[in-house]
C-alpha cells in the first residue's frame, strides 16, 4: 500500500467559504453520488443549559476531484437522543452504507457518566431523502454492551460482502483508575459481528481481532475496511491509553491490517503506506481514517493534529 497525500480538503481555518461555523470536523465518512461525494463528520456545539459540548453530524459535498465545496448541511442531519438515551449527548462517529436501494447510518451515540466520562453504543437510522437527513429505526441501540463486552461499544463500520452484513467496531476492555494528572482512561479494542439484515447482530463475543503493537493497554479505534482485488484492507487508529492529548509521541497513529477471509487479520503497520508528516496539520497525530472507492480509485480520509480541530485531509492510493 502506498498513499499520496493531497493535504487538507476541509480547512477549518477558512470558515468564510463554508457559510457556517464548524468547531471540529472529526471522523469523515463518505456517501458517493454520480457527480459528487458527500462527506459526513462530527462537529461540536455548546449546550446552552450545561455549557458542555454536544456532538452533532454535519456534511460537506465535494466535487469528485475534492477541490471544490459544492454544498454544506443546513438542517439537522440526525437528531440526538432524548433524556437518558444512549445518544443523548452526541453522535461521533457516523458510518454511512448504501445497500439494496437504502441508505443506512450506523451511529456511535454517547452519553455522559458520573464515575467515568462516557458510555457508547451503536444505533441505526435510514435516510429517505438521499442522505440529507436520517430517521432512527428506534430510540435504542442495535449493538451495545454485553456479558464479555461490558462497555464502550461503538465506532461501527459496516459493509456487505456476499449478502452478509459485516460490522467492525470497538469494545471497552476497562477503565484505568484516575491519577492526580488525568481522569480515568479507557482501553478499547477492535471486534467483529455479522448480520443477515443489518439490525440483529451476532458478535464474536469479546474476541479482539487486531493484535496489539504498543502494549496490552493500546487503544484501537475507528476501523474502516475496503476490498481491493481478493484482499480486505483495514485501517484504524491507535494510541497509548494515557498522556496522549498533548504528548505527540503517545498520540494517535494510523494502523493497518489485511485479511483474505474476513476472519483472520494480519497486522502490518509498516505496510500502511502512510505516516505522519514532518511539519504541518498532520505532523503530530493521524486519526479517524476512512477508506473508500470513487470512480475506480481508492482514497483515504483522515484527521490530523488535535483530533480534527483543523479539518480533514485526503490521500489517494497509488496503483
Amino acid at each position: 500500500m502506498k498513499w499520496l497525500k493531497k493535504g487538507l480538503i476541509l480547512d477549518l481555518s477558512d470558515q468564510i467559504s463554508l457559510n457556517t461555523k464548524f468547531e471540529f470536523a472529526q471522523s469523515p465518512q463518505t456517501l458517493v453520488f454520480e457527480d459528487f461525494v458527500r462527506i459526513y463528520f462530527s462537529t461540536r456545539k455548546k449546550d446552552i443549559d450545561s455549557g458542555k459540548f454536544l456532538s452533532f453530524i454535519s456534511f460537506v459535498d465535494f466535487d469528485k476531484k475534492f477541490e471544490r465545496i459544492l454544498n454544506t448541511s443546513k438542517d439537522v442531519v440526525i437528531a440526538l437522543g432524548g433524556l437518558g438515551c444512549f445518544d443523548e449527548h452526541g453522535i461521533f462517529p457516523i458510518n454511512i452504507l448504501r445497500h439494496d436501494g437504502k441508505i443506512y447510518a450506523y451511529t456511535c451515540g454517547w452519553s455522559r457518566r458520573v464515575s467515568v466520562s462516557v458510555e457508547t453504543s451503536t444505533g441505526l437510522a435510514y435516510s429517505y431523502d438521499d442522505g440529507l437527513t436520517f430517521q432512527k429505526v428506534g430510540t435504542g441501540p442495535v449493538l451495545t454492551s454485553s456479558l464479555f463486552e461490558p462497555m464502550l461499544v461503538g465506532d461501527s463500520f459496516v459493509r456487505v460482502y456476499d449478502g452478509v452484513f459485516h460490522m467492525w467496531y470497538i469494545f471497552g476492555k476497562g477503565w484505568k483508575d484516575a491519577d492526580e494528572n488525568e481522569p480515568p482512561a479507557r482501553v478499547y479494542k477492535i471486534a467483529h459481528a455479522v448480520s443477515k439484515d443489518g439490525i440483529e447482530w451476532k458478535k464474536e463475543e469479546g474476541r479482539q481481532i487486531i493484535s496489539d503493537s504498543l502494549n496490552a493497554d493500546e487503544c484501537q479505534a475507528l476501523p474502516t475496511v475496503l476490498k481491493i482485488g481478493d484482499r480486505y484492507h483495514m485501517y484504524f487508529c491507535y494510541r497509548q491509553a494515557t498522556d496522549f492529548r498533548k504528548n505527540a509521541n503517545r498520540g494517535y497513529r494510523l494502523g493497518y491490517a489485511f485479511s483474505d477471509d474476513l476472519i483472520t487479520w494480519t497486522r502490518n503497520d509498516e505496510g500502511s503506506g502512510i505516516e505522519i508528516s514532518e511539519t504541518g496539520w498532520d505532523s503530530e497525530m493521524m486519526c479517524y481514517p476512512h477508506i473508500f472507492e470513487c470512480d475506480g480509485k481508492q482514497f483515504l480520509l483522515y484527521n490530523g493534529n488535535e483530533f480534527g480541530k483543523h479539518g480533514f485531509g485526503i490521500a489517494e492510493l497509488q496503483q
